[in-house]
Formats: C-alpha cells, structure tokens, sequence
C-alpha cells in the first residue's frame, strides 16, 4: 500500500505497510496559496479556468503531490517551487481526496473542493500533464457518519451499496476538471484486501472499477482509465507465495498480485492503460535482492510481464528502491546518502524506461520540516525554501531525454577494478551511473570518465 511515510499506522491487506493518513495542506500555520479564481462557496465554489493539455496514453515521467506541496508556504519559497515545476514540466498526479486533498463530498450531493481546486491550479498553472487518481472514498460511502470525516479510515474501501455513489462522484469531478484527461482507479486496492480468503477482493474492486470507468467515459469519450493499481510484490527466490510466471534473481513475484492482474485484465469493462507500483525490495524483510542496484531489474521484468499479460500501456503509478529504516524512525529512510539514493533511483528509472514504461510518477515524500530526503524540492514552509534538490534534478533531465517511445542505443562501457558502471542512452544523451561507493575511472561512449562515488552524470552525444 506505499511505502509513503506515515503519520500513523492502519492495517493493510498484508499487514506490511505503513500509511500516511495525509489530510488537507491547510495547517495550523498561515499559509499562502497559489491565487484561484474562486466564486462563492456552495456546492465547492467555482471550479479555475481549465487549459489545454497534451492528450495520450503515455504521458512520461513526473511525481505524486502529497500532502504537503508547493501551493502553500512562504510567497518566496512557492514562487521558487513554481518555477521549478514551471521551468520542465512533468506529469503531476494528485489524490481526490487525502494526500493534500480534502473529503471531497462530506454529504451526499454537498462537496468540498478548494483543496483539490488549489492543486489542479498548481498543475495549470506549471504546465503539468494533470493526473487525478480516484481515491478515497467519503465517509458516508464506507459507513461512517454523514458530515464527518475520520481520516483514520482513509484507506477503507466503499461499500459495495455505493460504488455507484463513487462512481457519480468521479463524474463529478471529470466535469470539474474537463481539461483532465487521466485518471487512476482506486489506489493499491486499499480496503480490497480479504483476510479471511488471504488474497485481494478482486471482484470487488474490478467491479467498483467497471462502474467508474462507464461514467468517465460517459463523460467525456476521450478521458483515459487505468487499474487496477496493485502492488507488484515480491519474496525472495523461493520462499513466499511466488507464481513460476514472473521471476528473477531479485526474486518471484507474488501471486496474489499476479491472480489481480489477470482477473481484472479478463473482467474489465475496458482499460486505457494498466497500473500498478512496487519496489525493488522484499515483501517481507525489505531486502534487495542481489543488491540495491541490481534488484531494479524487477522493475523491468514486471513492465515486460504486463505488457505481455494486456497488450496495454504500462504506468507505475509510484516506485520505491530505498528499504524503511530499520529502527522505524521517522523518515523511514535506512540512512543512505543523498548521492547513494539518487544513484539507485537513476538505475530504476533506466530498468523502467528501456523496458517499455509508458508513465512513472514518483512519490514526492515532501515533508513541512528541514529534514527530507528524497524529496524534489526544499520545503516551502522554510523562508529558504523551493529550491531544487537532487532527484528533483535527476526526475526533470531524464524526463526530457528521455521521454516515452525513446529508441535507445548501445553505449560501449567499461571500467577498471570490477566496478559496475550503468548506462543507457539514445542518439543525443547518455546517461552514466557509478553503482560503486568508491571513485571509478570508465570509459564510457569512447570518453574517458572519473566518476566520484554514486556519480550520476549525464553525457551528450
């Protein structure tokens, strides 16, 4: 279910994650939003002024806002974010509700939507391809109180007597947005899980699925669906509950997961797209398996199993290469240098596009703080925030060399020592990666390299 950073922990279907319960951005500190032209407030207000956008199943690389994001913060830092976004846009999916959103219909026929408003508006307004994921569900659909929303149950499924209430309000949304053209279906197949049958409610799910994928293209023909969003897991070779189909030295691939795919691929009303996530480490224990680098390949040989399994576009809706930390402190980073992380996460990136990748959105693990690895930019909350870090850097250029439909080239490598040296290139860009944590000399395309320990360099052709 996301190895997203929790504020606190719920249950999974596997009892393995641990989830962010990630609200509304608006917090108990002033706050500055991007300016929406917003009207009075009954029924949500009025939704911003849409804008054209770049249409198609494969829309490349970008990131997951979550709850915390660049439309609130210091006026300097989110000018400073905005035109960092702004500068190379990328994809940008955001959550109808959680994850920087709020209950989107607290009551039946009465919405809420400033918050999602403000993120919509922070993709137009930095040029983004805009991707909502259609999660989660109101409580009043899961059995809560009308009016009321524990965020503590954010994860719950909605009752079966009200997929269709689910799916009304997914049209709802896609007429809000009419500029939207991607959306994702559930998330993780939160709340499917069935501990009593130990495997996912896949019938469940691929009919909440059917029901919302006919009214989005009730509402607009040309609006592109995807699921079922499941989680890729993995055991170690020969242990677990791995299916013979999928398999590598990184692992087998658990056949639950598999038995999703298939049923939701034989049941489904129709499917623009197919989308799951995933890591590159064990379901169990968090190894990876040979090594952190080489464990990326699943990544690869997941891509090419679904592609043969649908015949449709492959999107990881978010991919994980860092193992939690082991103490569980907060962060649930295991300790790893801002250079060892980029390195590992710019192999998994090679593994996913020269497998066939059509989309791969990063999830941003923004935090309000000082302290946040792996995130795409400095907090916007700081006075000196909005800066670009490192993956934000590695996620933009490789986007834009890199794009979806990419014909890739042979790039000659070699190194000294036994040092592996990764690289993948096409007719104008190679990219290089030192897997070592030591210095390397390479040569690499006929040029000779000095590569510093987990270098990520980018070379031109």
């Amino acid at each position: 279910m996301g190895r997203h950073e929790a504020a606190r922990s719920t249950g999974s279907g596997t009892g393995r994650w641990q989830f962010a319960v990630l609200v509304g951005a608006c917090g108990a500190v002033a706050l500055t939003a991007l300016p929406l032209a917003m009207a009075g407030r009954p029924g949500g207000g009025a939704a911003p002024k849409p804008v054209r956008r770049q249409e198609g199943a494969r829309p490349g690389w970008g990131f997951t806002h979550t709850q915390y994001s660049a439309d609130h913060g210091e006026p300097e830092a989110t000018r400073r974010a905005t035109g960092l976004l702004s500068a190379r846009p990328l994809t940008q999916n955001q959550h109808i509700m959680g994850w920087g959103a709020e209950n989107p219909e607290p009551a039946p026929g009465r919405y809420d939507f400033q918050a999602l408003d403000e993120r919509v508006a922070l993709m137009r307004a930095t040029g983004a391809t805009p991707v909502l994921t259609l999660c989660g569900a109101p409580d009043w659909m899961k059995g809560g109180r009308k009016g009321r929303t524990d965020w503590s149950r954010l994860e719950a499924a909605p009752d079966r007597r009200h997929y269709k209430d689910f799916a009304r309000l997914a049209g709802v949304i896609a007429r809000r947005y009419p500029d939207i053209r991607h959306f994702l279906v559930w998330n993780e197949l939160k709340g499917f899980y069935d501990e009593r049958r130990r495997r996912w409610n896949y019938e469940g799910y691929t009919e909440l699925y059917n029901l919302v994928y006919a009214e989005l293209k009730r509402q607009n023909p040309a609006n592109l669906v995807g699921g079922p969003y499941v989680v890729a897991d993995h055991d170690p070779p020969g242990e677990g509950n791995g299916t013979p189909e999928l398999r590598g030295p990184w692992g087998d691939f658990d056949q639950r997961s598999a038995d999703v795919v298939r049923y939701w691929n034989a049941h489904r009303a129709g499917a623009d797209f197919v989308v799951v996530d995933g890591a590159s480490y064990t379901r169990e224990g968090h190894r990876t398996i040979p090594d952190e680098f080489a464990a990326t390949e699943k990544f690869a040989d997941v891509t090419r199993w679904l592609r043969h399994v649908t015949g449709l576009p492959v999107w990881w809706a978010e991919w994980y290469v860092e193992p939690p930390a082991e103490d569980d402190r907060p962060g649930g980073r295991d300790g790893w240098s801002e250079q060892h992380r980029t390195a590992v996460q710019a192999v998994a990136m090679m593994r996913l596009a020269a497998s066939g990748a059509s989309a791969a959105f990063y999830w941003n693990p923004q935090q309000a703080g000082d302290d946040c690895p792996g995130c795409l930019w400095r907090s916007t909350r700081l006075h000196d925030g909005g800066h670009e870090l490192p993956m934000a850097r590695l996620l933009s250029r490789f986007a834009h060399e890199f794009p979806p439909g990419s014909a890739f080239r042979q790039a000659a490598v070699t190194s000294g020592a036994g040092a592996r040296v990764e690289v993948l290139a096409d007719d104008a860009a190679v990219l290089v990666v030192n897997t070592e944590h030591w210095p390397v000399a390479a040569r690499v395309d006929g040029r000779e390299l000095s590569l510093a320990p987990y270098e990520v360099r980018w070379l031109t052709r």
